[in-house]
């Protein structure tokens, strides 16, 4: 659902002479907006097909060249935009039982929604291209595991699996959570300790509880988005063993829940676009911090 604001009132008859001088007049202001917009650097929501002409797809996900230099030059950054907004036409496919080494789960979910309509899909895949934009500009490369160019999906194991075969330095799966009216804030996920099956954690658990503390330290600091209030013990940091897209990554890898979708304090942000572009800019400062020390 589009956020819009209310109708113009309709327009009332004028001369000729008034509408050409009053164009005239707007012309410095729309240019004078446009400029202003370009400043804060929003990138609004938009379909895969608007995506950025240098995106190209790469063996295991979907990315685009990084550029030559830059400090993060050499470095390989998965970013996972949680769900699709296509899953809820294909329930079959995405119940489909797979593999997450302490058992099976469903593929993908539909994600949740706000109460107006605004899914978590469609968050994600703002925000997704927001800190592609900003990681890019730091030299490194970026693969996503979609870029809203598949009818639904990936499933769980593959999107562990794209940045594996990625070589991935970091990795980190964007969402927002589905809680209750009062809970608020965010939390960053961690892979615990799991050895069973396909999956072995054992390698990645310590670097990624370093590369979740520092997301979780640039996105509070960046957004002033509260430590989320009914997870957590008002830390932030959760781990958990029961995340298909945690327990099968042999790279270091985070889950952030960037708000609760069914609160109105964090619905007003999670549907700002310029607020979005803080929560990219913590997210990166994050995930640039650990690549720097690793």
């Amino acid at each position: 659902m589009s956020y819009e604001g209310p109708e113009d009132e309709a327009p009332q008859p004028r001369s000729r002479r008034a509408l050409t001088i009053t164009f005239a007049a707007l012309v410095p202001v729309v240019l004078l907006g446009w400029l202003a917009y370009s400043a804060l650097g929003e990138e609004p929501d938009r379909p895969a097909s608007a995506a950025s002409p240098s995106a190209s797809a790469a063996p295991g996900g979907t990315g685009s060249p990084s550029p030559s230099a830059g400090p993060l030059a050499g470095k390989v950054v998965l970013v996972d935009p949680g769900h699709n907004t296509g899953n809820f036409r294909h329930t079959a496919q995405i119940s489909k039982q797979v593999d997450i080494g302490t058992g099976k789960k469903e593929c993908d979910t539909t994600g949740t929604a706000t109460n107006a309509g605004y899914p978590e899909a469609r968050f994600t895949l703002d925000l997704a291209h927001r800190l592609r934009a900003l990681l890019e500009r730091q030299g490194a490369t970026v693969r996503l595991t979609h870029d809203g160019d598949r009818a639904w999906g990936p499933c769980v194991d593959e999107r562990a699996r794209i940045g594996n075969t990625a070589h991935a330095d970091a990795a980190i799966s964007l969402h927002a959570d589905g809680s209750a009216e009062g809970n608020r804030g965010f939390h960053v996920i961690m892979p615990g300790v799991v050895h069973a099956g396909a999956a072995d954690t054992r390698p990645i658990v310590a670097p990624s509880r370093k590369l979740g503390a520092l997301v979780a330290g640039g996105y509070r600091r960046t957004t002033g988005e509260p430590f989320s209030n009914y997870l957590g013990d008002g830390t932030g940091m959760v781990t958990r063993t029961d995340l298909g897209g945690l327990n099968l990554s042999t790279v270091p890898k985070v889950f952030i829940e960037c708000g609760n979708m069914r609160d109105k304090s964090d619905v007003a942000l999670l549907t700002s676009g310029p607020w979005r572009q803080k929560a990219a800019q913590g997210i990166s400062e994050g995930i640039v911090s650990f690549l720097h020390e690793s």
